[in-house]
């Protein structure tokens, strides 16, 4: 059975691993312990804390295979970014160039780079290792954290963002960045990748250059790749869209990919999941008198306690309106017969 739960002190070698296989494309889980240790801190730390108002609290969700434990995925939510630390942006936008005499009015897109985003949340961190990568899996691991959002609403800013991957070449090089970002730092961009990731974030506002970098004077690649993600990340993409995150024109500095944003209460999976008693019985029921055909509408949910600190998630075939789970489920989310959970359609 699959489940997902809060990281702790236990997943630090399952959360090396995947820092591993990941190759190095996730920037808030770079291949460093001290990182990945302090990553799991910052979690237990922000669960046991009492919130009035989001700051620089982070949580980090593994999906866990609970017959060996083995950790398959990680996904994570930051409160909000860019409080402590700068959280850079380029914004697509338009510079005008004019001129009365000849009658010239050009409009030249143009990356201008900001710091829009600060004080909004984040969800990063999202990862599933090659066996566990299917559908099904993905709803799971990506939604149980908004079904937390939609639990403890206090805890995250109103406005919430979500950064995919940019494009890469089959030698994990980025167009964008070699067009421009590594005539600035002199370095591969899996290195400036590998540097944001462990916090060394002063050497971007050191080395970018404030001034518009105009769009036209990019290479044909660099320009093809803005806004776009890699194929691999459509399913993510297609997610976040079905939640109601849009495109607003802002890139990552390094790779041009995609920023999606939406506002926390409009997400799908916030306003969506509802809470209902549950039963926990050995033998499921298989008919319902309150039914027109007399049967249960049995269909995939995903399930959750209303816990904090032992928030559980997983998937299950349920009736939407007579929840019933198996022992071994309500084990797993810790719930007993007649206990609240949260209920959400996959």
């Amino acid at each position: 059975m699959l489940i997902v739960r809060p990281v702790t002190f236990a997943d630090l070698a399952g959360l090396e691993r995947l820092a591993v296989i990941s190759g190095g494309s996730m920037t808030t889980l770079p291949a460093n312990r001290d990182h990945i240790g302090e990553l799991i801190n910052r979690t237990q730390q922000s669960l046991r804390k009492t919130v009035e108002m989001p700051g620089e609290e982070s949580y980090h969700f593994v999906l866990v295979d609970s017959e060996n434990g083995e950790i398959l995925g990680v996904s994570g939510i930051d409160a909000t970014v860019g409080i402590t630390t700068p959280f850079y942006s380029y914004r697509i936008d338009e510079v005008v160039h004019a001129s009365s005499d000849l009658q010239i009015h050009n409009r030249v897109p143009a990356l201008h780079l900001c710091q829009d985003y600060t004080g909004a949340a984040r969800l990063c961190t999202l990862f599933l290792d090659q066996q566990a990568r299917n559908t099904e899996n993905l709803q799971l691991v990506s939604r149980a954290r908004m079904m937390f959002i939609a639990q403890q609403p206090k805890r995250f800013a109103s406005r919430i963002i979500s950064e995919l991957q940019g494009i890469a070449d089959e030698n994990h090089q980025s167009p964008f960045w070699e067009s421009l970002g590594r005539h600035f730092f002199s370095m591969d961009f899996n290195k400036a990748n590998y540097l944001t990731g462990i916090n060394s974030k002063g050497f971007i506002a050191d080395l970018m250059p404030h001034y518009p970098v105009y769009v036209p004077m990019l290479s044909k690649a660099a320009k093809e790749a803005l806004g776009k993600t890699r194929p691999d990340q459509q399913p993510v993409l297609d997610l976040l869209e079905n939640e109601g995150f849009r495109f607003r024109n802002y890139v990552d500095i390094f790779d041009a990919g995609p920023t999606l944003e939406s506002r926390t209460d409009d997400i799908r999976s916030v306003r969506a999941s509802n809470c209902k008693p549950i039963r926990v019985t050995e033998q499921p029921s298989e008919t319902d008198s309150n039914s027109p055909n007399g049967t249960l509408n049995k269909t995939s949910m995903l399930i959750s306690n209303l816990h904090l600190n032992e928030f559980r998630c997983l998937l299950a075939e349920v009736d939407p309106d007579h929840p019933e789970l198996s022992p071994a489920q309500a084990q797993q989310l810790q719930l007993s017969d007649g206990d609240e959970a949260q209920l959400l359609l996959l």
